[in-house]
């Protein structure tokens, strides 16, 4: 009896540990949180689709805010970052700062302190750069999406240029606001960040599918 114990105990240390779930934690703003629309129809929610659809063992945790800016998301990040041990941060804020005229060098900084911050949790990190209204001139638009490309090229983390690439520039697939995408645009956002999150996941950074595209 003895023995069968010892040996049911032995091949119970031998055996390998289940992996754990990746955790994926997005903080970001209303481009992210679904605004206006029914959240299981954002790009967040597909997201949680596409991995469930593909096998991949991750869970989702949408700490996104309508409204906020670099400056709240570094002041929450690392509650979240505690709360949730997150393996990926996704990092969606900027816009707001823009909108509001916030100085670029802010923005460059709290996005700077996130990905550090970030990083010293043990996550890695994807940064998702946003664009604003043509009315805001050609000249502060470009020095606006130029913080993404520094703060990127400098953590050396990867970027997603304009989430809202293919989206904006189409009205049908915006919100009467001209600013948020509504629920037909939400694949394409999916669309555009899975090439650069998908090799964060060891996954196949191959086009959409029907699980993250409807």
């Amino acid at each position: 009896m003895i023995r069968r114990l010892l040996l049911a105990m032995m091949l119970l240390a031998a055996a390998p540990a289940a992996a754990a779930q990746t955790t994926i934690l997005v903080v970001g703003d209303s481009l992210s949180a679904a605004y206006g629309l029914d959240p299981a129809d954002g790009w967040v929610a597909l997201l949680r689709k596409r991995l469930a659809a593909r096998g991949i063992d991750a869970g989702v945790v949408n700490a996104s805010i309508s409204g906020d800016t670099t400056r709240g998301g570094r002041a929450r990040l690392p509650k979240a970052l505690e709360t949730h041990d997150p393996d990926v941060v996704i990092i969606e804020l900027g816009g707001n700062d823009g909108l509001r005229g916030l100085p670029l060098a802010e923005t460059r900084r709290n996005l700077e302190a996130m990905v550090e911050r970030a990083r010293q949790a043990g996550a890695r990190v994807l940064l998702i750069g946003v664009r604003l209204p043509s009315n805001y001139g050609a000249a502060f638009i470009e020095r606006f999406q130029q913080v993404f490309r520094d703060v990127a090229s400098g953590a050396d983390v990867p970027l997603v240029p304009k989430l809202l690439a293919g989206v904006g520039e189409r009205p049908e697939l915006m919100q009467a606001d001209g600013i948020h995408p509504n629920a037909q645009a939400q694949p394409r956002l999916l669309d555009n960040v899975w090439p650069a999150l998908a090799p964060l996941l060891g996954a196949d950074a191959g086009g959409g599918d029907a699980a993250g595209s409807g």
